[in-house]
């Protein structure tokens, strides 16, 4: 390992290692003569094989499965996939035809079929787990036949929850984003040749097997995609990383909230089909003296008026300076079409009863359900090929979007997101619009100027950004779409909210950035107590470093996140200093909160920090609780192997127990240690209380 890579799992609990590991011969299940003299494979040697082996054979089916599926989805599909790859008889016909022969082996200790491999039951069923996995990534066509595999998987299901594996770190966020480039055929041959261990030839004939079309390809993919390094690490080697393994797994909810408004609206469903059918069943017209029955939600004098568009709420341009308030309260209505009443009455309805034809999206804890009372208007207008509204209804953004082609008929979009408790910082912007790869932003009305910077390249000055006259900015690239890191465009806003009649000398420049929400992420650097804008050499050069990291946080309701550089530590053998981070999101929504300690050691590039440690709803590196402890196993330029730990300054001792001891006073340790060495680490406040590690 280079001096300036750590082995972040060293000082924490280690994860449980499946037995089944890929690089290990595994012992036969059955001996080649298991094999009855016609080539018959036995339903029971089949299933001792895939109980055996599972694990691999999951990650398997979870590696060739198309990213586009999303990671809950995969990680079921894989499991269904592997458990419907039983013979559908008693026996299965293997004889001849099998990829790879039941005895075939390499001389000498190469590359070649290993232990599992030579199995005739386990051979069989990789082969069936493949050929589906391939089928999962085959387009569907009109007038066809769908296969079992291409459609959702029945079973294994979790009602609410849920599950996608451990998240990895920077090197195996790289390594998912280059095999999500890879065709289905690729990215098996990549499995095939690194954790399965098969030869080149073998990999050709199980994708040939398998229905795959141009192996020659599909292995010249797979041998670049494992040759070129992912900073200093292995590319198969990654593979081992609880990131790839689709039977570790973490549990979340999904959305709770929806899920009761579903559940209500499901009753009340219900209730209205037996009134209906009660009503049908009446003789004559019905209730009422005409037989008609207007709705009782049309009636209400409240839902009228936040349904009608002459009704919504409109700020003048310049209540911002004049208000002791300064956030999305006390933005103007803007846009060209802010007058355009059929289009506030197609957003409002779309908003109070959304139908099939709506597609919903929301941060998490946010409510999606309809106005309680008339919403202020932000902006309406035409961005790029939508029309697009903005409201404001004192707790939510909401975002709605239909085609500007078709007259308001079609598919339309609504977003939610929470803005409770903002203030000039967090309201500097919004999402108006995402195309291509690309966003713009609606910018607040105190917003003086706005330009890009490039987190990655923290020399590099900021690039400036047109807005029109009504605070719409040109497009950039927005890296909550990009498929790769390398380049992090930041949008910086220039906030004159301090004085209306300030220089530009005197405002203030804040970094924004696109996390895939309605509303842009405030970056900062800092102490806890007084975390500031990145305007500093030092802080812009952290955050090249930790860039990278932040699609851990996508989609997560952040409103902002804030790295503090809170150790600096002399590395062994006149190494150079590293530089240790905390890097702490936190949500609009209170709780929820998520933490990475990161260890920097020195660099010549940008390449990202490694993670010691990460936690959720953990108070660490917060304003409640900013103490912090976290550790990394480390290899010298002399080859020496070393635990490294540091916590912030407020410590007395640092200690490491277990397969390496040592303790140093103050908050720095570094203690000689053997590769591989699993420790305990811990600390001790000056008043001698233990402090755990982050984790």
């Amino acid at each position: 390992m280079p001096p300036d890579r750590a082995d972040t799992a060293s000082t924490a609990p280690s994860a449980a290692v499946p037995a089944d590991t890929a690089d290990t011969p595994v012992s036969d299940a059955a001996p080649p003569a298991a094999l009855g003299a016609h080539g018959a494979l036995g339903v029971e040697q089949a299933e001792a094989a895939l109980v055996e082996h599972y694990t691999r054979l999951v990650r398997l089916a979870y590696l060739v499965l198309p990213p586009s599926l999303g990671r809950n989805r995969r990680v079921l599909t894989a499991h269904a996939l592997v458990q419907r790859s039983l013979p559908r008889g008693r026996t299965a016909a293997v004889a001849e035809r099998s990829a790879i022969p039941a005895q075939s082996r390499t001389e000498g200790g190469g590359r070649g079929t290993t232990g599992a491999g030579r199995n005739p039951g386990y051979a069989y069923v990789r082969e069936r787990v493949l050929r589906q996995a391939l089928d999962a990534g085959r387009p569907l066509r009109r007038l066809a036949r769908p296969r079992r595999a291409q459609l959702p998987p029945l079973l294994p299901h979790v009602w609410g929850l849920r599950l996608f594996p451990r998240s990895g770190g920077a090197d195996e966020l790289a390594l998912d984003q280059r095999l999500s480039g890879l065709s289905g055929p690729a990215r098996a041959a990549f499995a095939l040749r690194g954790p399965e261990l098969l030869t080149d030839e073998e990999v050709r004939r199980l994708l040939h097997a398998a229905g795959a079309e141009d192996t020659e390809t599909a292995l010249t993919e797979a041998a670049e995609a494992a040759e070129r390094r992912i900073g200093t690490a292995d590319p198969v080697e990654l593979l081992r990383s609880p990131e790839f393994d689709p039977c570790s797994l973490q549990a979340r909810p999904t959305d709770l909230m929806r899920r009761r408004q579903y559940g209500r609206a499901a009753l009340a469903a219900t209730a209205a089909l037996l009134v209906c059918g009660t009503l049908l069943g009446l003789p004559g017209d019905g209730w009422g003296p005409d037989g008609d029955a207007d709705p009782a939600y049309g009636r209400g004098a409240a839902v009228a008026s936040a349904l009608d568009p002459a009704r919504v709420r409109r700020i003048a341009p310049a209540a911002w300076q004049t208000s002791a308030r300064t956030d999305f309260s006390v933005w103007p209505a803007r846009g060209p079409l802010a007058e355009d009443r059929a289009l506030l009455g197609r957003a409002l309805t779309a908003w109070a009863a959304p139908g099939a034809s709506v597609q919903i999206s929301a941060t998490p804890a946010t409510p999606s359900g309809p106005p309680m009372g008339s919403p202020q208007l932000l902006y309406a207008g035409k961005v790029d090929a939508a029309r697009v509204v903005l409201f404001h209804d004192g707790l939510r953004v909401v975002r709605y979007a239909e085609p500007a082609a078709g007259g308001g008929e079609g598919v339309a979009a609504l977003d939610f997101a929470r803005v409770d408790g903002a203030d000039a910082a967090a309201a500097g912007a919004l999402v108006v619009g995402r195309s291509d790869g690309e966003v713009r932003y609606l910018t607040a009305p105190w917003v003086r100027g706005t330009s890009v910077r490039d987190l990655l390249d923290p020399a590099e000055p900021a690039r400036p950004l047109r807005r029109d006259a009504d605070g719409v900015t040109d497009p950039l690239a927005s890296p909550a779409m990009a498929r790769d890191c390398r380049s992090w465009d930041t949008l910086s806003v220039r906030d004159g909210t301090a004085d209306a009649g300030a220089t530009d000398a005197g405002a203030t420049d804040r970094l924004l950035t696109d996390l895939g929400e309605l509303t842009p992420a405030r970056l900062t650097s800092g102490p806890p107590s007084a975390p500031g804008d990145v305007s500093a050499p030092a802080d812009r050069a952290a955050w090249a470093r930790t860039a990278c990291l932040l699609p851990a946080m996508r989609s997560h309701g952040v409103r902002s996140v804030n790295s503090w550089p809170y150790a600096r530590q002399p590395l062994p053998e006149s190494n150079g200093t590293a530089t240790w981070l905390c890097t702490r999101a936190e949500t609009w929504r209170g709780p929820g909160s998520r933490v990475l300690a990161q260890f920097q050691a020195p660099s010549r590039t940008t390449a990202p920090g490694a993670v010691a440690a990460r936690a959720e709803d953990s108070p660490a590196c917060g304003v409640r609780e900013s103490q912090v402890l976290a550790g990394v196993l480390w290899k010298s330029r002399g080859g020496t192997w070393y635990v490294l730990a540091a916590g912030s300054g407020k410590l007395g001792s640092v200690e490491v127990s277990g397969g390496v001891r040592g303790r140093a006073p103050g908050n720095l340790l570094a203690v000689r240690a053997a590769e591989g060495a699993q420790a305990e680490l811990y600390g001790r406040s000056p008043d001698g209380a233990r402090v755990d590690a982050l984790r």
